[in-house]
């Protein structure tokens, strides 16, 4: 049977509600906000409802059912292979590539900035291996969160949850304030001179105008319809591709080999020092994933899409480093501006201008994906109740869910105005690392975990095995951090990841085995996913994990004061949704009975 057919929950029923409704009810369904006295009792509960949240789950089958019909439509399943991996090119391929070479070349890894993009390369297929086994059994719109969810708990997803609406309005911010950047460059202008100077704050003080308007163009050809964004993603990825090929060919054309030599100048910690900050320029493929419920035939096209982009994507980034390095010194290349300087030392001026419209067309790539994929990220997060499911609502006409697209807009729209994000960069570094290491996590738990069916033994095996997983790989990169030039620490380390890894493969049978693709190699590579992750966290230093830990706070405050408890009401019925839907199957069930 086709996929796409046997995934599609059953029809709603003709919905007779106006989508452009904004009611307390449509945001605050749930019992325990009905009145200050309801809320006063559940905030007496929190201990006892944060314990249930903490070991909830959710399961394939109610995230694929009656998870989506919180939605009321449906989302139009309309994207081919084809569309998938032009939106990988689109999300993956921006101006990282040109702005963070150049950077970690000159400041890390030398010559040697090509190892930096095979190793993290390498980190990111892992993860894209992960996204790929989840997106072909669970195609929902929720990506890393739903599958979360599903494997390792409520509370483990809203984490992720938090994250991931922090980091697709603080990402999206900033590639838009990079968008005028670019701008300016491609104008031949000085690099504010499109921004209002005020007298706030530094990093605060360039209002940028030009930021607020290419979000909002972005976000609405990303709400009129997702196929109609695809055709807008293919001709810029094309364009943007063209760009890249002639960058390359240019490049090694002006080549000199004797500009490889030192090769390590700053030695192997430069290398992975590199590696976890060029790791970014992979972001965005997990937004492949969120488009797993517009998907004809998920199990196909989405390995083709995910798996066929990055791949494609990892050769690019790396011959564009090693062409990089091969046409000036390291310590030449420009920090700001790497391949613009370098054809212009190579008497090819007028090629700065190219590489800028490069930069613009990947970047719009970026923000017109990224407005499509962390739109239905919000979607599922909202039909959850960790966030009003107002913002779950899918429009009947258009099959896009508005409300999650602006939502995410304004809010990103407000910080690329006022922010250069300078002191956030790192932050999203490190929340990005975090939630893949949970993906691999929680593989490893699908794989070797299934209620009702892993016996007690089998189940405090496998928690202890991971336990050594993720202290021994934690236990690396401190080591790393600490003393990059011993090697005693990874005589421990290294061997207890190995024995963690083998102890599950040889003591814990798998109770589940993929249907249609899989995760070759488990548990090595989802292992391995885990233990890169958390080695390139470590790479990040003091400040970005400071960061993460303030977030985190502000996030556990605002689960402890509403996610609890909506989430709460809804996994127990307490809310008018759950209750209209018990409602419905009763109703079905006598239906069905009066017809027999």
């Amino acid at each position: 049977m086709d996929q796409a057919k046997s995934t599609d929950s059953p029809p709603t029923g003709e919905n007779n509600k106006s989508y452009w409704r904004f009611s307390k009810r449509d945001f605050f369904p749930e019992k325990s906000f009905q009145s200050w006295a309801t809320y006063r009792s559940a905030l007496r509960e929190t201990p006892l409802r944060f314990r249930d949240r903490l070991v909830g789950r959710s399961n394939d089958a109610a995230e694929l059912g009656e998870v989506r019909k919180r939605s009321e439509n449906e989302m139009k399943r309309c994207l081919t292979w084809w569309d998938l991996t032009w939106f990988g090119f689109g999300s993956v391929i921006g101006a990282g590539i040109f702005v963070l070479t150049g950077q970690e070349a000159h400041d890390h890894a030398g010559p040697a900035i090509i190892l930096s993009y095979v190793a993290s390369g390498i980190s990111a297929m892992l993860s894209v291996f992960c996204y790929t086994e989840f997106a072909v059994e669970i195609p929902v719109a929720g990506g890393s969160f739903a599958y979360l969810r599903v494997e390792l708990g409520d509370f483990a997803a809203f984490i992720a949850a938090a994250n991931l609406i922090l980091e697709s309005i603080i990402g999206a911010a900033a590639v838009a304030r990079s968008w005028t950047s670019y701008l300016t460059t491609l104008l031949n202008r000085p690099s504010n001179s499109l921004r209002i100077h005020t007298n706030l704050a530094k990093d605060y003080n360039y209002l940028d105008p030009i930021a607020v308007v290419v979000l909002i163009i972005t976000s609405t050809i990303a709400i009129i319809s997702a196929k109609k964004t695809s055709y807008v993603n293919w001709i810029a990825s094309l364009v943007h591709s063209v760009i890249i090929v002639f960058i390359i060919v240019a490049a090694f054309a002006h080549a000199d080999t004797s500009n490889l030599s030192p090769f390590l100048p700053y030695g192997v910690k430069g290398v992975f020092q590199a590696a976890a900050i060029v790791y970014f320029a992979y972001g965005g493929f997990d937004n492949i994933a969120t488009m797993a419920e517009e998907t004809r035939n998920p199990s196909k096209d989405i390995p083709l899409g995910l798996l066929g982009s990055m791949s494609i994507i990892t050769v690019i980034y790396c011959l564009m480093a090693l062409s990089l390095s091969m046409m000036q010194k390291y310590y030449n290349i420009d920090r700001e501006a790497a391949y613009s300087i370098a054809f212009k030392d190579v008497g090819m001026k007028w090629a700065q201008y190219l590489v800028a419209l490069g930069a613009l067309k990947g970047m719009t790539s970026v923000l017109l994906v990224g407005a499509l994929g962390q739109a239905r990220y919000t979607t599922h997060i909202a039909r959850s109740h960790i966030i009003p499911p107002f913002f779950a609502l899918v429009h009947p006409k258009t099959g896009t869910p508005i409300y999650a697209t602006m939502l995410l807009t304004f809010a990103s729209a407000c910080i690329a105005l006022f922010s250069s994000l300078n002191v956030l960069a790192s932050l999203l570094s490190i929340s990005t690392l975090f939630i893949f290491m949970m993906m691999a996590t929680a593989l490893i738990v699908r794989r070797y975990y299934q209620r009702g069916v892993s016996t007690k033994p089998h189940t405090l095996k496998l928690v202890a095995c991971l336990l050594i997983i993720i202290a021994s790989s934690m236990g690396t990169s401190a080591y790393w951090g600490l003393n990059p030039q011993g090697w005693a620490g990874y005589v421990v380390t290294i061997p207890l990841w190995f024995a963690g890894t083998l102890g599950i493969q040889l003591f814990v049978p798998q109770c589940r085995t993929p249907k249609v693709w899989g995760v070759p190699l488990v548990p090595w590579f989802p292992s391995l996913s885990i233990a890169t992750n958390l080695f390139l966290m470590g790479s990040l230093g003091s400040d970005a994990f400071i960061r993460f830990g303030l977030c985190t706070g502000v996030m556990l405050v605002y689960y402890l004061f509403f996610g609890v408890h909506a989430t709460y009401d809804v996994a127990h019925g307490n809310c008018e949704e759950t209750v209209g839907m018990q409602i419905e199957k009763v109703s079905d069930m006598e239906k069905a009975t009066m017809k027999g």
